[in-house]
């Protein structure tokens, strides 16, 4: 059976990730740091295992991966974000910005390569943001993060390439999740009106996307973006 880990794996995007993965044939593991309860839940559902890490502490990746072993896809989705303007964030935050999206997504792939090297097959999916790609104020921070994993997806899929390793992006747009609940309606309503599609994503949307690429039917894409954003950033 194929193995897969999913980092933040409870919450509402990492979640459909688990399901659709485990639906596809995927022994999943479902990634979380303290959504203990819902990733047991989660995992107990789709028969597969919950296994508790901070992405961005280094020696407890190396832990986990000495459990975890081999895999055949890694999703890296595990994020957080802070809305403030870029002059006023918390260093504490800043920091724990990048160190958990694109610092513990690198971590993460850093850990599972050398397994995936030795097997010459490997997936990584990394999920970064539209902010990742045009930028949003008073979300500096979390936008850098995201642009950050872009780059990183293209030049590690350049480098790994040649192990028979493929390296990808998913891209979402806003996404009905509990990360946009701050949204008022009236500004959930100002939003849908930047969507060309006009209605907001699901987590099934990105769930899909990530089945796709992990699919024999993207066998020949790598480094690159798939934006799921109903059209509001191209």
């Amino acid at each position: 059976m194929k193995k897969a880990l999913v980092t933040g794996g409870a919450g509402g995007i990492g979640e459909a990730i688990c399901r659709r993965l485990a639906a596809d044939g995927y022994f999943v593991y479902v990634n979380y740091a303290h959504s203990v309860e819902k990733a047991k839940k989660i995992a107990e559902d789709i028969g597969g295992d919950a296994i508790c890490f901070d992405v961005s502490d280094v020696n407890a990746v190396k832990e986990a991966f000495s459990i975890i072993g081999k895999l055949d896809l890694l999703v890296n989705n595990a994020g957080v974000s802070d809305v403030d303007l870029f002059t006023s964030i918390s260093q504490d935050s800043a920091d724990k910005i990048l160190n958990i999206n694109l610092k513990g997504a690198m971590n993460c792939a850093r850990a599972a390569l050398p397994y995936m090297i030795n097997e010459k097959s490997g997936n990584i999916i990394n999920i970064s943001s539209m902010w990742g790609q045009c930028g949003a104020s008073c979300e500096v921070d979390y936008s850098a993060s995201k642009a950050g994993m872009i780059g990183f997806t293209k030049a590690l899929a350049k480098e790994v390439a040649p192990s028979g390793i493929r390296v990808n992006c998913v891209s979402p747009g806003f996404i009905m999740t509990e990360m946009n609940s701050r949204f008022s309606d009236e500004d959930l309503e100002l939003i849908k009106e930047d969507i060309p599609l006009g209605i907001f994503g699901e987590p099934r949307h990105i769930a899909d996307a990530v089945a796709f690429l992990a699919s024999g039917s993207a066998e020949y894409i790598t480094g690159q973006v798939l934006a799921v954003n109903g059209g509001m950033v191209i």
